[in-house]
């Protein structure tokens, strides 16, 4: 077994194993409905995180490393992390110093992942005035959002200096912004997560950012509700829908219906019915739901009907369709090194 002594980020050739069912390594490719992300086979190139290529060798990924940074490394966040998670553990649900806990957990890796280029702000008495502000040739930066507000308007942009600034000094002494720290978190994450799946001990349905739906129980040594970094038992289904990332349709052993979809209401009633006719190809679910809309030139919130639209899509995955047209079951894609998926 071969491993990176370095540690750090490195750009690198990535050879996928043929075959794999669950790819444990991610990437962005552009289709025609924008930037995605999705876990291919196949050979690219990227910059990831060394530990998660140690740990991919194991799953017989290939790596040629081409250039890279290197870190010092060190457990940063340990009194942070405990603190916070034992309030969680102390505090039920219910009470909202739990809430305010898990707010700052999750906040965390985030805040150093933050775009380091705030928007600066402008208020014009008229429409005239704007124009006159935008076609200065000196301005060249990038409009964020434009709002009426009664006879003014509010322009909301980032200038160039903005930009220069944060390419230049990267603005680390006032915005403690570190990219490097929040990418290795989320792949220290994806690491815990990738012995799930490809596991001979039990067949992998769904999984997601911290979740998992299996076809029996993990052993004892891995779930525990009480300890950082342990699973817990949420429920054992009877039956399960799983349509794409958090679409699904769930009834446990006890008859308790359980549905996800996002974007939709949890007012909107759905049964399975509607989950098991999206199972069939081109198969669309509409729903009407009431959505809440901002309107700061009248300081108020209007309440709109709004068509939702649902159609099972091939956004992560290639779909499989029996004879009958119906999902049986989903496939990774493979992608060339141009990013550019070549199993359709």
């Amino acid at each position: 077994m071969f491993y990176i002594s370095n540690f750090g980020l490195f750009y690198c050739k990535i050879t996928a194993p043929e075959n794999l069912e669950h790819p444990i390594l991610q990437t962005h490719i552009k289709t025609n409905n924008g930037m995605r992300t999705i876990a291919p086979l196949g050979v690219w190139f990227d910059m990831l995180f060394s530990k998660e290529i140690d740990n991919a060798m194991k799953f017989g990924y290939k790596f040629e490393i081409i250039w890279g940074y290197t870190f010092k490394s060190g457990i940063i966040f340990k009194e942070y992390v405990n603190t916070l998670y034992k309030l969680r553990s102390d505090y039920p649900k219910s009470n909202p110093i739990n809430y305010i806990a898990k707010l700052l957990l999750n906040s965390l890796y985030g805040r150093f992942g933050m775009i380091d280029q705030f928007p600066e702000i402008v208020i014009f008495n008229n429409l005239k005035e704007m124009n006159v502000f935008i076609e200065k040739e000196k301005f060249s930066g990038d409009i964020i959002d434009i709002i009426e507000l009664g006879d003014k308007i509010l322009v909301k942009y980032i200038s160039d200096d903005t930009k220069t600034s944060t390419m230049l000094y990267a603005n680390l002494e006032t915005h403690n912004v570190n990219i490097s720290i929040a990418s290795c978190i989320t792949a220290y994450s994806r690491i815990h997560m990738s012995q799930f799946k490809n596991n001979i001990d039990f067949k992998l349905y769904y999984s997601d950012t911290d979740s998992i739906y299996i076809d029996r129980p993990l052993l004892s040594d891995k779930v525990n509700s009480k300890i950082l970094g342990k699973m817990k038992l949420e429920n054992v289904l009877d039956k399960a829908i799983f349509l794409a990332p958090k679409v699904y349709y769930l009834e446990t052993i006890n008859g308790k219906i359980i549905y996800k979809i996002k974007g939709l209401s949890h007012d909107i009633e759905l049964n399975k019915i509607d989950f098991e006719k999206l199972l069939f190809k081109e198969s669309t679910l509409e729903k009407f739901q009431s959505k809440w809309i901002k309107k700061l030139s009248k300081g108020q919130i209007e309440v709109i009907d709004q068509l939702y639209t649902l159609q099972v899509t091939d956004n992560k995955r290639k779909l499989i369709y029996n004879e009958n047209n119906k999902l049986i079951k989903t496939e990774a894609f493979v992608i060339n090194d141009k990013k550019e998926i070549i199993n359709k």
